[in-house]
């Protein structure tokens, strides 16, 4: 489903050129979990703005179900952002002043579907994340892991190939650090591609896969048990 040959971003700063992503080679198959971490710095940000088809490698090729991005124009990857991905934000990026239904549905209306239809479909996608009858509350009426629910179903809603989460717990408690990943680990077995990007080894524990960067560069990519279904987060020092 993605695939990564030998990408390479370099960004200017200055005088100076930062090499990013250094002829990084990377496959995820339909239907993955895959956990990308690093340490600030790594080029973890990096690769989620190309998987996210945000940026586009200096060199090398991105492959999305097949298709290159590199070279497409900006509204043809906004199509293609639009149809194959779905974003969860650390930061959720839910809208203040509109309702929880009207925040999951805009995605669609930026595709040109019906009022109608948004409507059922926003509906369905809320209830998935267990907040059917919660469409009409504003974000600020709704705790952190209820508003990364608003955000999940709203990645949802577009039907999309996969879910790429940034941080996606990074502003939650533990109790909805662990709602949060099981829900993301629910929808991954229901064959949805899900790939985290991470710093954060409680949430790596839940993935299938775990690739590491440092310097641009994949230092390691290893399968893993994950997590049981159901088990509880395990603490930064460890199972608990």
């Amino acid at each position: 489903m993605i695939e990564l040959d030998a990408v390479t971003k370099v960004y200017q700063a200055g005088k100076v050129a930062v090499r990013a992503l250094d002829s990084v080679d990377l496959s995820i198959d339909e239907g993955d979990l895959v956990a990308i971490m690093g340490p600030s710095g790594s080029g973890k940000s990096t690769m989620m703005n190309i998987l996210g088809c945000l940026d586009v490698p200096t060199t090398g090729h991105y492959r999305l179900g097949g298709t290159d991005v590199v070279g497409m124009r900006e509204n043809a990857l906004a199509d293609l952002r639009n149809r194959r991905i779905g974003f969860v934000f650390q930061s959720f990026n839910l809208i203040a002043r509109t309702s929880a239904a009207r925040n999951v549905e805009l995605p669609l209306v930026y595709a040109g579907v019906g009022r109608r239809e948004r409507r059922d479909r926003a509906q369905q996608a809320l209830a998935r994340v267990g907040l059917d009858g919660r469409g009409g509350s504003m974000p600020n009426e709704l705790s952190g892991g209820q508003q990364q629910r608003v955000a999940i179903a709203r990645a949802l809603v577009t039907r999309p190939a996969m879910i790429l989460a940034d941080e996606p717990t990074g502003n939650l408690d533990t109790v909805s650090t662990n709602e949060v990943m099981q829900l993301l680990v629910e929808l991954n077995d229901a064959g949805r591609t899900v790939v985290l990007i991470t710093h954060e080894d409680e949430v790596a524990a839940f993935a299938r896969r775990v690739v590491r960067l440092r310097d641009g560069r994949i230092v390691s990519d290893l399968r893993q048990k994950p997590l049981p279904h159901g088990a509880p987060a395990p603490t930064a020092g460890g199972t608990p």
